[in-house]
């Protein structure tokens, strides 16, 4: 059974959707603004997220910005709203999918599987906007440099940059601090500098920040 927070400002609806959903999800947590919601999933870590696009205090996207690479939790969009920049914009953001709110609680608790799974799930006429987005989108220039780091390491990265000690990292990514500084090595080796104020340098000029 997957663990689910909720995320909406509007009590109702949100009883609504624990009410069709029923037993087939666990509800661990429900949040109705920003400040609340990333506290609710910092501490519950859920599965998936049901998140809406229009909250108090930021948005989801708020919400996504601030959770990027801090919780394994995957993100759903469920909104009343179909307009084209919201959807494009909680994507780009990271969620893995986005379902308006006339979706029935069968397809929404096939929905929340499917993400858990890591499947990306749109309801039918908003998948056309996100590839019709994603295929105007030129490609970035190629940097020999930057995709010979991975994903893990961008993230450790992109926290050094910020300023975090090594403990904040870890606290941060949920890994330990012998880990992060494995991956702060790695990328001085690769990119062959010498200590961290270099990598934050270099972080910053190619806007990793």
């Amino acid at each position: 059974m997957n663990r689910v927070v909720l995320v909406d400002d509007h009590q109702m609806f949100r009883t609504g959707v624990k009410a069709e959903l029923g037993p087939s999800v666990e509800i661990v947590g429900e949040a109705g603004d920003v400040d609340e919601a990333v506290a609710v999933i910092r501490a519950a870590t859920p599965d998936v997220v049901l998140l809406d696009v229009h909250l108090p205090g930021g948005g989801g996207i708020e919400v996504l910005r601030r959770l990027h690479g801090a919780v394994p939790s995957r993100f759903l969009a469920l909104s009343v709203s179909d307009a084209a920049e919201d959807v494009i914009g909680v994507v780009r953001g990271g969620a893995r999918g986005y379902v308006t709110k006339t979706i029935s609680g069968p397809e929404l608790t096939d929905a929340i599987a499917r993400v858990a799974d890591g499947d990306a799930v749109f309801s039918p006429r908003l998948a056309g906007f996100v590839l019709d987005a994603f295929a105007a989108t030129a490609a970035p220039p190629a940097d020999p440099e930057l995709d010979q780091i991975t994903q893990r390491e961008r993230e450790v990265l992109r926290l050094i940059a910020r300023g975090y000690a090594y403990k904040e990292i870890a606290r941060e990514l949920f890994i330990s601090v012998k880990t992060v500084e494995t991956h702060v090595s790695s990328v001085l080796r690769k990119l062959q500098l010498s200590n961290r104020h270099e990598l934050s340098r270099w972080a910053a000029a190619r806007r990793l920040v």
